[in-house]
């Protein structure tokens, strides 16, 4: 579905990714799990077209991705909920989720995925009226979720879902990106928690540096001494 081959990043001289390959196949939950700074965001933004590669490949379908411009790539099937939710804070609950829909035409289907996402977001129906910027962290993020959901994408891009949240809430939005998996969305993770992140994905990439330096089963990786050490505080 999506593979990405020696997909290499520059920021000015220094390289930020350095040869990174890995696949994504139609249904998974793929996890990228590293420290902070070892490149998981950067390589979102790629896929996503807001940052251009140097080298490599990002393949989709079969069609090189760096050659479209993003708001095509979201029309493509693609969606991102960035890190640190970014909602627009001035619009209401319901505009952004409307601005999720911006590259579909059809008003009937808009609104027929609104109903889905108030089904699965109920808070966020309850506070359809209200500034986006007055919601709770938690709201925000179920709102970013939401808004990139508008778009019917078939794979979605989540960077650090989990990230400034209580306990509680850090369960329930995993307990969401498994129902979104499970009604056939394609989901890649980026997560510190890696815990959480190995505990509900198929397979996962470990990243450091700009490398990845561990792959496989996420079973298998939460196993991993190295990992356990690294990563699980174990």
């Amino acid at each position: 579905m999506l593979e990405v081959k020696n997909l290499q990043v520059y920021y000015g001289v220094i390289q930020a990714i350095k040869g990174v390959s890995f696949r994504v196949e139609e249904g998974e939950i793929i996890a990228l799990i590293g420290a902070n700074g070892a490149g998981k965001t950067t390589i979102l933004q790629t896929i996503s077209g807001l940052i251009a590669a140097k080298q490599g490949e990002i393949l989709y379908g079969g069609v090189d991705l760096q050659k479209i411009h993003p708001h095509k790539i979201v029309a493509m099937g693609i969606a991102h909920v960035p890190e640190g939710r970014r909602v627009f804070s001035q619009l209401t609950v319901y505009e952004n989720l409307l601005m999720g829909a911006y590259t579909r035409t059809n008003k009937d289907e808009i609104e027929e995925t609104l109903e889905q996402v108030f089904t699965r977001f109920p808070r966020l129906k309850e506070r359809k009226n209200q500034m986006a910027g007055t919601l709770s962290g938690g709201e925000q993020q179920m709102l970013a979720m939401g808004r990139a959901l508008m778009s019917k994408p078939k794979i979605i891009l989540m960077d650090e879902p989990s990230m400034g949240l209580s306990p509680i809430l850090v369960e329930e939005v995993f307990d969401i990106i498994k129902s979104i998996n499970k009604s056939g969305t394609t989901v890649l993770l980026v997560e510190q928690n890696a815990k959480k992140a190995l505990s509900i994905a198929n397979r996962a990439y470990v990243l450091e540096t700009g490398n990845i330096v561990l792959e496989g089963d996420a079973k298998e990786l939460m196993n991993n001494e190295s990992v356990k050490k690294a990563y699980l505080g174990e």
